[in-house]
């Protein structure tokens, strides 16, 4: 935050301290504040093969032949996060803060590069690392304004939440709750990444750090046509870069009590404007989805495809992406390859159906091919990433995970998550072969 930022959080801090003396005036901004630290300990290894290796750490700066074929990384999180209830009134005022300390358990310059640490200008994984923040929220009616460092979640920019902590975004964001419609719109002039402790950096994209973006905007809204249909539309423009659209629908079909089909479609549209950094773009890409669930059971089988000469692209935070609302982006891939066309088998079970409530697992393959991008006019991806004519560009993935949250007791929401996937590529392909294993303990515990 700037120093302007801190100067504003602390004089509102003041103001709601002294008036707690008279909880008659402002009982709900007392009341309903939250304090919560929540626990992660993660470890992380990614296992190159079929000659891959590892370009992170200290390996950046060595050659192909000399670099590591391993990364491997383990560090434990602890993560506080205040919330304040608002001032009485018409309008509501209140604050949200935030401060984060990733302490270094095990790794190495040689082993670095998932993005866990933090990495010091020699690439070697520093002991600790914090990042805190904060942003003023403003309540009127069905709506919340929000200014500072934020953590928003929409299809055209989802924070990054697969590593130690969650990267951020720096600006205003509004969301406004008419009966069943949800409006959003927000302007966003810098990011702190999942492993930086700024929060005024430029936004970056999947394809990395050579394009810096100096502001992102969205508006949105997402209906409600009862239980079963939903849907969702919005439109973000990144600055010079380019527009990006995103439409959702998503319909559930109860058959009886125990059995509901599911079809979930998502279609984003990006094109090029200003001084176009990512070179010209014109880019369709969609997925489409059918979950079948019986009882504890739930099998689902999708198909996405990139109808484009350049990749499907998306903001990033720094060294890491966001997220993105397509069926195929998995665990390691995304299966946004120029043109590509993938399919993916997952299945799903709920063991609390056999007297283990909060254990879950579920294992998934996905399959993408037709890579090419040999008509490509861009200048930026093309360079980056050759796919020529009948190269037969492919790859698959498959993963395996296995969830058990803690439902009683003193470690009541402790949650253990072991994730594990395998990726093999034709040559060339952008993604290396790797096999990796996540294991990630969380445990939050609310203060008050």
């Amino acid at each position: 935050m700037t120093a302007n930022k801190v100067t504003c959080v602390a004089l509102l801090s003041v103001l709601f301290c002294d008036a707690q003396a008279d909880e008659s005036h402002s009982p709900s901004f007392i009341d309903d504040s939250k304090l919560t630290i929540t626990s992660r300990n993660f470890y992380f290894n990614r296992d190159f093969r079929h000659g891959m290796s590892n370009g992170g750490g200290t390996n950046a700066s060595k050659s192909v032949v000399d670099r590591s074929g391993y990364a491997e990384e383990w560090a434990q999180g602890f993560m506080a996060n205040f919330s304040s209830g608002f001032t009485p009134g018409t309008a509501g005022l209140g604050f949200d803060a935030y401060s984060f300390l990733g302490i270094k358990l095990d790794s190495g310059g040689g082993r670095a590069g998932v993005r866990l640490t933090q990495l010091d200008s020699d690439g070697e994984p520093r002991d600790y690392f914090s990042k805190s923040g904060g942003a003023l929220k403003l309540r009127y009616g069905g709506g919340l304004l929000q200014y500072g460092n934020l953590f928003p979640i929409v299809p055209v920019l989802s924070v990054n939440t697969v590593r130690l902590f969650p990267s951020s975004a720096t600006g205003g964001m509004l969301g406004w709750d008419i009966n069943k419609l949800h409006l959003d719109a927000a302007h966003f002039s810098g990011q702190g990444g999942v492993d930086s402790s700024n929060n005024d950096d430029d936004f970056t994209t999947d394809y990395g750090l050579p394009i810096a973006i100096k502001s992102v905007s969205y508006v949105g809204a997402k209906y409600s046509f009862g239980n079963a249909l939903k849907a969702s539309i919005y439109a973000s423009e990144a600055k010079d870069t380019w527009k990006q659209y995103y439409a959702n629908g998503n319909y559930t079909h109860a058959i009886d009590a125990g059995q509901s089909i599911t079809f979930d479609a998502n279609i984003y549209r990006t094109v090029d404007t200003g001084k176009k950094l990512a070179s010209v773009i014109d880019n369709t890409t969609y997925s489409l989805s059918m979950a079948y669930k019986y009882k504890a059971h739930t099998f689902t089988l999708a198909y996405q495809k990139v109808d484009s000469d350049e990749p499907m692209d998306w903001l990033g935070f720094g060294t890491a992406p966001g997220v993105i609302s397509l069926a195929n982006a998995i665990q390691f891939s995304t299966f946004t390859e120029p043109n590509e066309r993938s399919f993916q088998l997952r299945y799903d079970i709920d063991m609390a159906a056999f007297g283990v409530p909060g254990l879950s697992f579920m294992t998934r393959y996905a399959r993408g091919d037709d890579v090419s991008n040999h008509r490509s006019d861009n200048t930026f991806y093309a360079r980056r990433y050759v796919y020529p004519e009948g190269d037969d560009a492919r790859h698959w993935e498959r993963d395996i995970e296995a969830r058990y949250v803690v439902q009683s007791g003193p470690a009541k929401h402790l949650s253990i998550r072991v994730r594990q996937a395998t990726h093999r590529g034709s040559t060339g392909y952008r993604y290396a072969d790797n096999n990796e294993v996540r294991v990630i303990v969380d445990y939050p515990i609310s203060i008050f």
